[in-house]
């Protein structure tokens, strides 16, 4: 059973994390919703569409113009309470690696903190300890936050996550933070090149084995651009793709940008595995 804020899931209850980004140079969106107005209606969308969790990003996960603790705070603390007051409900991420902003978001209701940097500041996990909020656990290779991995060498991709991940689960769990609450990720692209993000999830069930519920940010990213040699924004069929193959192999939480068109695939995913009926019975019936 996963427990994020007030909500429950089932251990074969496939969840979507929607991104929101509040970012002037989001490589997806390029600041689309770095106001207040579209980014509230982003989510309002999303919940409407079936995201259970709001994932809350102040700062781009690639290189660019430095931002600092305090202006990442503006960008997301105010914005984590407004959600807060119109979806009640809802779980309210924010992606973060600074032990300063963690503490900040779970103060204005945040519920979740996802570090994709692979606790590069341990402090992060004794604030999600502190205030009962759930934490990521992410693979990202031992690279310094927003760079890119040069020449990453693995002799076992898959061991170095399991490692890494499960040793962070068990610290953060040792510090407090509730065992229902935490999450793996075995970090696509992050500390990887495309074969490793690949390789890493091909062999994804070695990771669901762990017993750790297990989070997948596929969306968009590089790995499926560069398998595919699509840009960014003819990612979707390779995200969805990869999306179903995660689902198979017993991934838990997706990270999106398309929220419909993956609730659509992991429900399929489902129902094929037998977790979850046709909506509807007609055919052979009548």
């Amino acid at each position: 059973m996963l427990r994020l804020g007030t909500r429950e899931f089932a251990d074969h209850e496939p969840v979507i994390m929607a991104i929101v980004n509040r970012t002037p140079d989001s490589f997806y969106d390029q600041g689309a919703t770095f106001r207040d107005e579209p980014a509230l209606a982003r989510v309002d969308q999303a919940v409407a569409d079936g995201a259970a969790i709001i994932d809350i990003g102040g700062v781009k996960a690639g290189p660019g113009a430095e931002v600092t603790a305090e202006e990442e705070a503006r960008r997301t603390v105010g914005f984590v309470a407004e959600v807060r007051k119109r979806h009640p409900d809802v779980v309210i991420s924010v992606d973060t690696w600074r032990h300063e902003v963690g503490e900040a978001v779970c103060e204005a209701g945040a519920d979740l903190l996802n570090d994709a940097w692979g606790g590069v500041d341990p402090r992060l996990a004794e604030v999600a300890a502190r205030h009962g909020a759930g934490l990521v656990c992410t693979h990202a290779g031992g690279v310094e936050p927003r760079t890119r991995p040069h020449r990453t060498g693995y002799d076992d991709v898959m061991a170095d996550i399991l490692e890494v991940t499960v040793g962070l689960a068990e610290r953060a769990a040792s510090l407090g933070v509730p065992r229902e609450s935490i999450m793996i990720d075995p970090g696509h692209d992050f500390g990887k090149n495309t074969r490793h993000s690949l390789e890493a999830t091909r062999r994804l069930g070695e990771m669901t084995a762990t017993g750790w519920p297990v989070l997948v940010s596929l969306s968009n990213k590089d790995f499926v651009g560069e398998t595919l040699d699509r840009p960014v924004k003819d990612r979707l069929i390779g995200t969805l793709a990869t999306t179903a193959v995660s689902a198979w192999l017993g991934a838990q939480v997706y990270r999106v940008h398309e929220v419909a068109e993956t609730r659509q695939v992991l429900d399929m995913v489902a129902s094929v595995a037998g977790h979850r009926p046709p909506a509807v019975a007609r055919r052979g019936l009548a």
